[in-house]
């Protein structure tokens, strides 16, 4: 079966990371995704107190040129507004320039007990702020050694992802939860199985759209492994944590799209 051309995305999840002067690290991050071959979207998903200085900073390096970067946030509240001390709506970040957001990273679904149904309400409340959703899945250690990928990721992108996807409005993201901050990535072979499942299972609930859907690979995306793990079948770019917080790292993955 042919594997459907799809523009790679690379994301970055700075996670709780960054202050006003990361602003430079960002800076270097658009000089340099301008040298980059066409045809690959960038994005990086700050701490929500950057997301609106981040988003203006895009904006003005944008200015009369056609350049794919875009800034994203990292969770959302499922309502709009309310008595949510802390919380942030996903309208709010739309406001503030996001584009999209990410929902059920596993540091979210363990730190914050958040199952599949809080991740669906979730995804459900960024399309309602008109941004992508970007839902996370991924097996444990214990879930991979007991041989239960494939069912928790089936469980997972059952329950999490909501009726209505299409391919530009969801992103999934494969992030094996044991090999996130490790140093540990799976080998090529087990993210082609697990990423192939993922397609198939995409397109068997959402027809046509499901083709195209981009799927990312996380966990522990470095340099020196990235064109490897970016040239298996059905992966449509990464979503990377530390290699992120770097320009130069993050452009050096970047740059081993396909």
């Amino acid at each position: 079966m042919p594997v459907p051309a799809v523009r790679p995305l690379i994301a970055g999840n700075w996670k709780m990371n960054g202050l006003k002067d990361s602003v430079a690290e960002l800076d270097a991050m658009l000089k340099g995704a301008a040298e980059l071959p066409q045809g690959i979207d960038l994005l990086v998903c700050p701490p929500a107190t950057l997301v609106a200085s981040f988003a203006a900073r895009v904006a003005e390096a944008q200015a009369g040129k056609a350049l794919p970067f875009s800034i994203g946030g990292q969770d959302c509240h499922a309502n709009a507004s309310g008595a949510h001390t802390g919380d942030i709506a996903a309208e709010m970040l739309a406001d503030a320039g996001a584009a999209a957001i990410i929902v059920g990273h596993s540091e979210r679904r363990a730190d914050h007990a958040e199952n599949d149904a809080i991740v669906r309400a979730k995804a459900q409340a960024v399309w309602r702020a008109g941004l992508v959703a970007i839902v996370c899945v991924g097996e444990t250690q214990g879930e991979r050694d007991a041989g239960h990928t494939l069912d928790v990721v089936a469980g997972m992108l059952a329950g999490s992802l909501p009726d209505g996807a299409t391919a530009a409005n969801l992103v999934v993201a494969y992030e094996p939860v044991w090999a996130i901050g490790t140093g540990r990535t799976p080998t090529a072979a087990d993210v082609e199985e697990v990423h192939g499942f993922i397609r198939k299972t995409l397109s068997d609930r959402f027809g046509a759209a499901g083709e195209t859907m981009r799927i990312l690979y996380g966990g522990s995306v470095k340099p020196s492994n990235a064109r490897e793990l970016l040239a298996v079948p059905h992966v449509n770019g990464a979503l990377i944590g530390g290699a992120s917080l770097k320009a130069s790292d993050f452009l050096a993955i970047a740059a081993g799209c396909p």
